[in-house]
């Protein structure tokens, strides 16, 4: 089996098909979105080391993220606003890191919130997961970010 039909069979089982006749759904545009990519990548013939290789680079550009550390340096950052004369600059490769005089560097998705809450209708109990200003983490350089953020159990969102 070829990629590309490999592709199309794994985009059916999940019901992004090429039936919408109007082409104007989401799926539909993001299907051969999708397949386009697969037929450039196709064209590489790439073997099982190389697709693996230019893979795990590709996910992280394609996500925004950095293939080293940041280094702290001044060409990776970019003035962003002022905080009470305070200027706020925040990370050029890699948009969570900010940093500022009183705070100095900083991520803001370095951590997440989460608790347990009953749905006082049903009776049903959920995790819930949440951000807030409490959510940044200090950063040193040379900072590599995590793949995932540390997540913190709180009582209640209030906490």
């Amino acid at each position: 089996m070829s990629m590309k039909d490999f592709a199309k069979s794994e985009l059916d089982r999940i019901g992004m098909t090429d039936e919408d006749v109007t082409g104007e759904g989401i799926d539909f545009n993001m299907r051969e979105h999708i397949l386009r990519m697969v037929d450039e990548f196709s064209a590489e013939g790439h073997s099982g080391f190389s697709a693996g290789y230019a893979l795990s680079i590709l996910k992280k550009i394609l996500a925004f993220k950095p293939l080293s550390p940041l280094t702290g340096e001044d060409d990776e950052w970019t003035h962003v606003y002022d905080d009470n004369n305070d200027p706020v600059y925040q990370n050029k490769r890699y948009s969570s890191v900010f940093k500022d005089k009183s705070k100095g560097a900083y991520d803001i998705d370095g951590k997440v919130f989460w608790h347990y809450w009953t749905d006082p209708g049903t009776g049903k109990t959920h995790e819930l997961t949440y951000s807030s200003s409490g959510c940044a983490v200090p950063v040193e350089f040379p900072y590599t970010p995590p793949s995932e953020p540390v997540y913190e159990y709180r009582e209640s969102e209030a906490d």
